[in-house]
């Protein structure tokens, strides 16, 4: 009878124990979504931060550049760091340092020191994103995996979606600091429960006294490097500015510092070993494109709203937020199939969605808006989730549990260094493409051209109440109106660029093994 009541007794303790845990990994879900979200939330409001800080258009974009640099340095560092410390104390230890940065972001009085909290920021609180996905596959069993999954796949893609919604929101309303405040409330709260409720493993300190200074000093060469080179490079002619060739160089030779001092370490800073696992190579891979077309077609929307059809930050929020829906409805979906459909087939449509889109939007004009954008960006939200759940599942799904930690770092590393390489590729075709365009144009609107010439009468005709200034104010309008269409021109070329990657893509999915076990598990 004893036996029977304890058993009776274990049962519940254990529900409660496993409420208790999941509960826990909520909170630190929540405390990854701001990290990730504040990255496009601020890229919304730039300019009214220009405005409040008197800052320059050169120095305006070191708000968002500095935050990148210094998060792309943490997130693989992370893996190391969450073994010595604790999942508990390192994420803690992010939290806290993302909320003070936040509020010393909105108390900032000047560029300078907007930048200095806004690199603090994005290096302190690197660290939640990839102890997240650590923990996702290391601490649920198998079979939660149909409800962490889809759940750390939707707020890693949700959030830099929503975020130009959000952001325009505080800033219509309120002012530019509620970008930083909003995060100082629900940042208390994750790290009170964190430090309370999170208890997945132990520290190891020994590993401190081991860490490679010199690693962490070339990882950061390296890739800071990289990311101001990406970042500054389509705005400032590459090679052709000093500066970009300067950290150009200071990259190459950090990166071959840093991958010699990896295999020669005795505790490297970061472990390349789950490189040796074909499909955490190839879903690293993937993962890199999915970032690409995640962080570009954030950025391209919103320009081509803003540059062509003269919306506001919070017109930009309301006609993004499709996407954001379509992924927040397709979660639980993705998550769903994920034990009952081969995974590689769920990335292969995922794929297939997203080209389609994009394709739909190469046929793009000046007039286009929220309804000819709709279905693409449903596609793109769609396709996005299906794709992106399976390849996090296959990628750490399947990893030995003391692979984990390091993974995880370099898995979100290769999604947001996509995103870099991504926005410059855009960047530069699309302003390669523009300057062909608008030269092809210029050569055929010119007076020997009749129509050209009989539209610019016309125009003049309609400005006639100007009187003398009728023929100047027409020819500006023209060449306004060829500049534009120029410019429409540019961006239906990127769309056809990345639907072409993602074609590709499409073919690529085979390189993937299918798991001999079901891909929603853990370990």
């Amino acid at each position: 009878m004893s036996d029977i009541t304890a058993t009776l007794g274990a049962a519940p303790r254990a529900a409660s124990s496993e409420g208790r845990r999941m509960f826990a990994f909520l909170c630190m879900v929540f405390g990854m979504f701001m990290a990730i979200l504040d990255i496009q939330i601020v890229s919304a409001s730039l300019a009214e931060i220009q405005a409040g800080l008197a800052a320059s258009s050169d120095e305006i974009s070191w708000v968002q550049t500095s935050y990148l640099i210094a998060e792309v340095v943490m997130i693989p560092l992370s893996g190391f760091l969450s073994r010595a410390l604790s999942t508990r104390w390192l994420f803690a230890a992010s939290a806290v340092g993302f909320t003070v940065m936040s509020f010393m972001c909105a108390t900032a009085t000047s560029i300078d020191q907007m930048i200095l909290y806004r690199a603090l920021q994005g290096f302190l609180g690197g660290g939640m994103i990839p102890t997240v996905f650590a923990a996702a596959y290391s601490v649920f069993p198998r079979e939660k995996q149909g409800v962490v999954a889809p759940l750390i796949g939707l707020v890693a893609t949700l959030a830099p979606t929503i975020g130009p919604t959000i952001g325009g929101y505080l800033t219509d309303l309120f002012s530019w600091h509620w970008l930083f405040l909003v995060n100082i409330i629900p940042g208390i709260f994750v790290v009170i429960t964190t430090v309370t409720l999170v208890d997945f493993d132990e520290p190891d300190l020994a590993l401190l006294d081991r860490f490679d200074w010199w690693g962490l000093l070339f990882m950061a060469g390296f890739l800071g490097s990289l990311e101001f080179v990406l970042e500054e490079g389509p705005t400032n002619d590459w090679f052709e500015d000093e500066w970009i060739l300067i950290f150009a160089v200071l990259g190459a030779v950090s990166a071959v510092a840093f991958f010699a001092r990896v295999f020669m370490a005795r505790e490297p800073v970061v472990n390349l070993r789950a490189f040796a696992n074909r499909n955490f190579a190839v879903g690293s891979a993937f993962s890199f494109v999915v970032g690409i077309g995640l962080y570009g077609l954030t950025y391209l929307y919103p320009l081509y709203l803003a540059r062509v059809r003269g919306y506001s930050a919070l017109m930009i929020g309301e006609t993004m937020f499709v996407s954001g829906l379509a992924m927040f409805l397709c979660a639980p979906i993705a998550g769903r199939l994920m034990g009952k459909v081969d995974p590689r087939a769920m990335i292969a449509f995922g794929f297939a969605a997203f080209a389609v889109g994009t394709w739909q939007v190469t046929g793009l004009t000046k007039d286009w808006d929220f309804w000819e954008l709709l279905v693409p960006q449903i596609l793109r939200g769609v396709g996005i989730m299906m794709a992106m759940i399976p390849i996090n599942n296959i990628s750490l799904g399947t990893l030995p549990p003391d692979q984990l930690k390091n993974a995880s770092g370099l898995f979100n590393l290769m999604r947001n260094l996509g995103g870099a390489v991504g926005l410059a590729l855009i960047n530069t075709v699309l302003n390669d493409r523009w300057d062909l365009h608008l030269a092809r144009l210029h050569e055929n609107v010119q007076w020997a051209n009749a129509a050209a010439v009989e539209r610019l009468d016309s125009m003049t005709r309609a400005l006639s109440a100007l009187g003398s200034d009728a023929g100047t104010a027409a020819l500006k309008r023209m060449a306004g109106q060829v500049r534009i269409q120029a410019e429409v021109m540019a961006f239906s070329d990127v769309f056809l660029v990345l639907t072409v990657l993602f074609v590709v893509l499409f073919f690529a999915a085979p390189l993937l093994r299918r798991p001999t076990h079901k891909v929603e598990g853990g370990h």
